[in-house]
């Protein structure tokens, strides 16, 4: 099959499509002939040489794809072949096929394109094991999730949203803002022309936000411990802007609250069935192109590249500005 490999891994590192052995599914796995790719920042600093996949996972980059279930494992029954199904990696996306756990899979609506399923599992997995599993959001809080317009971002505001909750976000422009409200975002803050602590606090009476969840780090972790009501949770993602800084923990000792720091690439696939259990009765069901009159969550989609574009594809991502997923394209399994 082809397949992207990291050539010069490192700051400087090359993009090459080239020829490999096809994957083979284990017991429990499944073997999928992939449509699409997503594309997350776990794959920049893989490349860079500073992610090392888990022990036993491809070195391919990729998180996330969707396609058409072309194998079975031993013991999977859950799947068939030639069902449609999107699927979180913990490695090797970026190629013509990828072997998932079975419990890592979820199906793809037949009113959505293949391709773009492919911008659902990383995102939806992190933004409702965040929020709900680690964050403990419960019905009448408010949340405030930073980076509203990215791929996690786009499809929490939308998640949480159709669940009734108030849901905040920063942003880097005011187009970005009305995209964000667009999405169902109740309060979207250009965060280079306005102060989110000052927005959040206003539009709670004061009181501040319920649940943040944050990938900036550095320099907001105080600010969102300012911004956080009483027994608020804020929940790092990332680290954009650093992993030191100097915080005064006298104000989360006072307004008790809980500061967590999760990742989901290396969690056990026990762990991982149980997300895709919750986002398959929870959030699925409200998952298409918006014919159906339940449909209200979409990926959010800003550009396609073809596989052997997927240098581009970095560049893009590097660059930012984009609003929802950047995804790599392969000839439609299915026709």
């Amino acid at each position: 099959m082809k397949a992207i490999a990291i050539e010069q891994q490192g700051p400087g590192y090359r993009l090459r499509l080239r020829e490999t052995p096809d994957p083979v599914p284990g017991a429990g796995e499944i073997l999928i002939r992939v449509a699409g790719a997503g594309l997350n920042r776990a794959d920049l600093l893989q490349a860079r040489g500073l992610y090392p996949p888990p022990p036993g996972a491809s070195d391919i980059l990729g998180l996330e794809v969707s396609g058409v279930v072309a194998a079975l494992g031993a013991g999977v029954t859950e799947w068939a072949v030639g069902a449609r199904v999107c699927a979180l990696l913990p490695g090797g996306g970026y190629a013509e096929r990828a072997v998932a756990d079975a419990g890592s899979v979820l199906p793809v609506p037949e009113d959505m394109p293949l391709v773009d399923a492919a911008g659902l599992p990383e995102a939806a997995f992190t933004a409702w094991t965040n929020i709900m599993d680690t964050g403990r959001l419960a019905a009448g809080e408010t949340l405030l999730v930073h980076g509203g317009t990215s791929g996690i971002g786009s499809l929490a505001i939308q998640i949480f949203a159709a669940r009734g909750i108030r849901v905040f976000t920063t942003v880097g422009s005011d187009d970005k803002c009305a995209a964000a409200r667009a999405l169902g975002a109740a309060r979207a803050i250009n965060h280079r022309t306005e102060d989110f602590v000052a927005a959040v606090k206003d539009e709670t009476g004061g009181r501040g936000v319920d649940v943040i969840l944050d990938m900036v780090g550095g320099g907001y972790v105080q600010r969102n411990i300012r911004a956080a009501a009483p027994c608020g949770r804020i929940v790092n993602i990332a680290y954009q802007d650093g992993f030191r800084t100097e915080v005064d923990f006298g104000p989360v000792l006072l307004k008790r609250l809980t500061l967590a720091a999760t990742t989901l690439r290396g969690r056990s696939p026990a762990e991982k069935r149980a997300i895709r259990d919750a986002l398959r009765h929870q959030v699925w069901p409200l998952l298409g192109s918006g014919e159906r009159a339940e449909a209200r969550i979409k990926p959010v989609i800003d550009r396609v590249f073809p596989l052997a574009e997927a240098g581009a594809a970095h560049a893009a991502l590097t660059r930012g500005g984009h609003v929802g997923k950047i995804l790599l394209s392969l000839a439609a399994p299915d026709g």
